[in-house]
């Protein structure tokens, strides 16, 4: 199977750039979503109500993905 999307540029060029760096802000989300695991699991110094919030961030990110029908294992 073979995919092509073609583009009209320049005047495409903003829907032209998400596509090409769709890769890319997948991994910026993740890397963030991640780094709130992290903080939440291994700061010492990170108080209850820090770590809420940071869950709340985690899962605000999953439900807006769950919304567009996307993954991490795209």
């Amino acid at each position: 199977m073979e995919a092509i999307l073609k583009f009209n540029l320049p005047e495409e060029q903003v829907e032209f750039n998400l596509a090409v760096n769709g890769s890319s802000w997948s991994h910026v989300v993740w890397k963030v979503s991640e780094e709130l695991r992290r903080r939440i699991k291994y700061d010492p110094n990170l108080t209850e109500e820090q770590s809420d919030t940071y869950q709340e961030v985690r899962d605000m990110i999953q439900g807006f993905m769950d919304e567009q029908n996307i993954d991490w294992d795209l």
